[in-house]
C-alpha cells in the first residue's frame, strides 16, 4: 500500500503535469510582502486614517482590530461602494505596498521555481488582491519580470470582485486562452482555493507553516506543500 508521503507526491505530480498555465498568487508562494513592513500596523494606520476624518463608526470592532488591511479597505467598500473614499483609502493601501516590496522577503525556491517553469514552456500569470503597481515594482527587482508580463492580474477598482471571487482568475485564463482544466493556481490562503474552485481551476496550497495548513485543510484544499522545493525538483524532473 502506497504512504501518505507517496501520494501526496503523486498528486502534486499530477497537478503539475497537467499544468500548461501556472496563475500565482503573489503575497506568499512569490515573496512575503510585509516581511519588514508589519501588515497589522499598515492596518492599523488604515483604521487611525479613518478615525481622524470622523469616520470611526464605519467599522465594526472586529474590523478595527484585524491585522489584515485588506479587511479594512473592503469593509469600507460594502458601505460606500465606488466613493471617493473608497479610492482614496485604496490608494493609501497601495502606497504602503509599494514600500513594503524594499524589504518583501523572496519566498525560498520561487525565484528558481518561476524560471525554470518558464523554461519548460508553461505560461505564468499573477492572479492577486495586491496591487498590480506593487507586483510589478516586486518582480522587476528581482528580474522576473518577463516570466509573467503582461499577465498580471491584481487589485481593481470593484474591490467586490476581489478572491474568493474568481474573476481575476478568469480574467487570466481569458487573455491566455487557456481552459481552466489546464491550469493551476498556487495559493495560500482559503481565498485563493475558492477563488481556484468557483473558476474550475485544479488547486495546490503553499502552506509555509501549520496555521497556514490547518486553513487550507478545513477550507478543503487537498494538496498542500510546506515548502516550493519537491515542486521545483518534479519540473526539473520533467524538463
Amino acid at each position: 500500500m502506497a504512504s501518505d508521503t507517496e501520494n501526496d507526491t503523486e498528486r502534486l505530480r499530477d497537478l503539475i503535469k497537467r499544468a500548461r498555465v501556472v496563475l500565482w498568487d503573489f503575497d506568499g508562494p512569490i515573496c512575503g510582502l510585509f516581511a519588514g513592513h508589519s501588515a497589522e500596523k499598515v492596518a492599523n494606520d488604515l483604521v487611525d486614517w479613518l478615525e481622524g476624518r470622523g469616520l470611526h463608526g464605519l467599522l465594526t470592532d472586529d474590523e478595527r482590530k484585524s491585522p489584515d488591511p485588506h479587511i479594512v479597505l473592503r469593509a469600507v467598500d460594502r458601505r460606500h461602494p465606488g466613493s471617493d473614499l473608497v479610492a482614496e483609502l485604496e490608494e493609501r493601501l497601495t502606497q504602503e505596498e509599494l514600500r513594503a516590496t524594499a524589504l518583501a522577503m523572496p519566498t525560498p525556491y520561487a525565484d528558481p521555481l518561476i524560471r525554470t517553469w518558464k523554461a519548460v514552456g508553461s505560461r505564468l500569470a499573477i492572479a492577486t488582491n495586491n496591487s498590480p503597481r506593487v507586483v510589478r515594482t516586486y518582480l522587476a527587482s528581482r528580474g522576473l519580470t518577463s516570466c509573467f508580463a503582461p499577465h498580471i492580474y491584481g487589485r481593481i477598482q470593484e474591490l467586490n470582485l476581489l478572491k474568493p471571487d474568481p474573476h481575476c482568475l478568469h480574467r487570466a485564463l481569458n487573455a491566455m486562452g487557456s481552459a481552466s482544466s489546464t491550469a493551476l493556481m498556487i495559493g495560500d490562503t482559503p481565498s485563493d482555493l475558492l477563488a481556484a474552485d468557483a473558476a474550475g481551476v485544479p488547486f495546490l496550497g503553499y502552506a509555509r507553516n501549520e496555521h497556514k495548513e490547518k486553513l487550507l485543510r478545513d477550507a478543503g484544499a487537498e494538496t498542500i506543500v510546506a515548502s516550493l522545493e519537491p515542486v521545483l525538483k518534479l519540473i526539473r524532473t520533467q524538463a
